[in-house]
């Protein structure tokens, strides 16, 4: 113990006579920062300029004793609010002392914290000498002073604002700010999306959702082509904006050289911003989404946005609900009174020209207003539903009735034909429910206001002092040993067990205990599936509900598939998709509560002939629009890696639900993801694409392979290896090419043959079928299981082939 405590001594007594740092201090009005240099948060003149002087960097305010690095318009000056269009760390601003920017000598450029932590960096690293400078484009830039290499540069990572020739890239995205006030991130995002289109997107804290270009809208029909990989946009100084989906717009006051700016703003619209060097205030010439009303997440959930002329967007709670967060008003509205189970006694307050967008457990088409209300009270969960005579482009004068699961996107449209009916509890006379407006006025927020203080350090105490310190502290040190050791080894699983616990709240689901499901599923008796990952048992909530409860198989490998599906189930909603209810992690324990599909999986059926025609397409359509949502229409990309007909199950309508997210892994857009990436090869054999076998990069085709072996085996009724059918065996390829050359062959030989489709189609089908629309399912299958991914179709192009092969009549 000895030689630590003489090392302690030793540093304390050089410490007050060490020598200073050896950073330099940095002139005002610099236009570069060297090597060993470094800029202060306590020196307003420490900042950098562009030759032109119309671009500032330095520190900037954004709280109370918080700063962060940014880029700002010089004019006017910061006294009358600069306009910000970068930042360093707008998420973790520094302190507003002894806080610094400095550039290594190895050439890396870093943001310290007075505490000494780093908190930017820009992970650069040269042999050779380098500087930073701010160019008159906006840029700040790292380069080399010999080779004239960047090293790094601010266009290549935007915040909320895109300056003239500045790209934004498949590899960039724009990030709104939380309010004016508040810098920190905000919850919309501009990026190029999976489909190489760019989409506005709200990321919201409970659910994502892309509402920019209309997405019901395909890609053509809003002027878009996602047939441009690139995935490049770039604001010109004329006022153009381009885009390689096709998407462009020209400024008001095109062609004049004026100051521009693209921002995403914090109330999620992106507007172009144009003014006269320096003079004057923002001119709005673009504004990309003309309905205010229409940005998903405008007021937060259980809200309705009306737009005022002469006011902007106003907000207010639907009747029964009160503000959440007074001083946030963007998280929306929370019941006042809880509609628990079905057995609550409610009924329905109509809010006219009102619309929930999205999240909506069913469509019902031409059904009465009667009808509507009799679904809703028969779902504890139903909050709503919406009652109107179009669906989309199609005004046929139809009732169509949307039961809603969820009140999101809510919004007043005058010219809407139709109306949202509320579902609320029956209560005394004395007390009714209203529509009355709330006159919430969506806010911009307030700043988030950060202390921070340090502590500072005395250098001029006595050596007496230190060292009497240092000796009481080694005597404290040997008795605290045995101490911290022993409560280490008891708090190590409790912090562990607390680490999982916040994890998996933090999924929004309720989380049971295992006696509660023990009891619920009568100690595990009556089992109705089950698979690589677990059993499936059914079982009886304490609600009265009926679910079906999956175990997982141990402790070690459950636990990995539990995390995976409770994770990616977690901001899912559509109603091709399994509806989780919540999970257990008790101990050893892991469980997943799902809803009851009563006709049970697509495989039990199959075998059961009880399957005609119209519903064997209505569930080849209903399962690829469930895959498609998890490729294209989530925040992230799903890829399911285990699509058959084991796990698409039915309901009593034998609406196909896709389920068991186990196996499924979610990455960034537009990334491939290669075998190594995964533990092991997944899904099942006979299902599986020719990737998985040949170790190539994994991407969304896998599962438009899966999907479309499972379309053959619905026609056929067939399975992959064509079990008595070919008494061959053969690797996992060869298997898939079983039935797919067997359907193949049977479709060439359509030439000398016109009875191929009654050759292969189920004779469970019967002979009531459309051969027409049979022999193009057909086809779009042979599609999707292409040896090349590239041959094979999108989801989303399935679903288009599929429902217009539909609507054909």
């Amino acid at each position: 113990m000895a030689t630590p405590f003489i090392l302690i001594v030793f540093f304390l007594i050089r410490s007050p006579s060490s020598a200073s740092s050896s950073s330099s201090t940095f002139p005002t009005d610099s236009i570069i920062l060297n090597q060993r240099s470094s800029l202060s948060v306590e020196r307003p003149g420490h900042v950098l300029t562009s030759p032109n002087a119309i671009f500032t960097a330095g520190f900037y305010p954004v709280g109370d004793n918080a700063y962060s690095f940014a880029i700002w318009f010089t004019e006017p000056s910061c006294s009358n609010s600069c306009t910000v269009v970068w930042m360093a760390n707008r998420d973790l601003p520094v302190n507003g002392r002894n806080s610094k920017l400095s550039l290594l000598k190895n050439g890396n450029l870093i943001l310290t914290d007075a505490g000494k932590s780093v908190v930017w960096e820009s992970n650069t690293f040269s042999l050779s000498s380098s500087y930073l400078q701010l160019y008159d484009t906006g840029n700040l830039v790292l380069i080399t002073s010999r080779e004239r290499v960047i090293l790094w540069q601010s266009f290549d990572s935007p915040t909320d604002t895109l300056l003239p020739l500045q790209p934004l890239t498949r590899d960039s995205l724009l990030v709104s700010s939380r309010s004016l006030t508040n810098f920190s991130s905000g919850f919309y995002k501009l990026s190029f999306h999976y489909d190489n289109v760019l989409r506005l997107v709200y990321d919201g804290p409970e659910f994502s959702s892309a509402f920019w270009p209309d997405h019901w809208l395909l890609s053509w029909e809003t002027g878009r082509s996602s047939y441009n990989s690139t995935r490049i946009a770039l604001l010109d100084s004329f006022g153009k904006f381009t885009s390689s989906d096709n998407f462009s717009f020209f400024s008001a006051d095109y062609g004049q050289q004026l100051q521009r700016r693209l921002t995403l703003d914090f109330d999620g619209n992106l507007r172009l911003y144009s003014r006269e060097n320096g003079n004057g205030s923002w001119v709005i010439s673009v504004q990309v989404v003309s309905q205010p009303c229409k940005i998903h997440g405008a007021c937060g959930p259980n809200s309705v946005c009306k737009y005022v002329p002469s006011f902007g967007r106003k907000c207010s709670c639907l009747p029964g609900y009160k503000i959440k967060n007074p001083a946030d008003l963007s998280f929306g509205c929370e019941p006042e009174i809880i509609v628990s189970s079905v057995e609550t006694a409610a009924t329905f307050t109509r809010l006219p020209h009102v619309v929930m967008y999205g999240y909506e457990f069913r469509r019902f088409e031409n059904y009465s207003l009667k009808n509507c209300e009799k679904v809703c009270l028969g779902r504890y969960d139903c909050k709503g539903f919406e009652f109107k005579f179009f669906y989309h482009n199609h005004p046929d004068n139809i009732p169509y009735c949307f039961i809603k699961l969820q009140l999101l996107n809510g919004q007043t449209t005058p010219n809407l034909k139709g109306d949202f009916y509320l579902k609320v509890p029956k209560i005394s006379p004395s007390k009714h429910w209203s529509a009355k407006e709330l006159t919430l006025i969506c806010p911009a927020g307030a700043a988030k206001q950060l202390d921070r203080r340090y502590a500072k350090s005395d250098r001029k105490r006595s050596l007496k002092f230190l060292l009497g310190f240092v000796i009481a502290t080694g005597i404290v040190e040997i008795l605290s040993m045995v101490l911290v050791w022993l409560y280490f080894i008891k708090s190590r699983q409790m912090i562990a067990a607390t680490s999982e616990e916040y994890f998996l709240a933090a999924t929004g689901f309720r989380r049971f205990s295992y006696s509660e499901l023990k009891e619920a599923t009568r100690n595990f008796i009556e089992e109705i599936g089950r698979g690589a990952t677990g059993i499936v048992y059914k079982g009886v909530l304490a609600d009265q509900r009926v679910a079906a409860i999956k175990r997982l198989n141990n402790a070690s490998q459950g636990e990995a598939e539990f995390l995976a599906e409770v994770s990616t189930v977690g901001k899912l909603n559509h109603m091709n998709l399994i509806e989780m209810w919540g999970y257990c992690a008790d101990k050893k324990h892991r469980l997943l509560v799902y809803e009851n599909m009563e006709k049970g999986s697509l495989a039990k059926n199959l075998s059961s002939m009880e399957l005609d025609w119209e519903k064997r397409f209505k569930i080849a359509l209903g399962t690829a629009k469930g895959l498609a949502y998890l490729h294209e229409e989530c925040l992230e990309w799903v890829l399911h890696c285990d699509v058959k007909p084991q796990n698409i199950l039915l309901d009593a309508n034998y609406e196909p639900k896709v389920s068991d997210f186990g196996l499924s892994r979610l990455l960034s857009r537009g990334h491939e993801l290669h075998n190594s990436s995964f533990s092991k090869i997944r899904g099942t054999r006979g299902y599986m694409a020719p990737e998985w076998i040949f170790n190539l990069p994994i991407t969304s085709k896998v599962d438009v392979y899966s999907y479309g072996v499972v379309v053959l085996e619905i026609v056929t009724g067939r399975s992959p290896s064509m079990d008595g059918h070919d008494a061959e065996s053969g690797c996992g390829v060869a298997e898939n090419k079983r039935v797919v050359e067997w359907v193949r062959e049977k479709k060439l030989e359509a030439s000398t043959s016109s009875c191929w489709v009654e050759e292969i189609i189920d004779a469970a089908i019967g002979v009531d079928y459309d051969r027409r629309k049979l022999e193009v399912l057909v086809g779009v299958a042979l599609k999707c299981v292409e040896e090349c991914k590239d041959d094979r179709p999108t989801m989303s192009q399935v679903v288009e082939m599929l429902e217009k092969l539909e609507n054909d009549h």
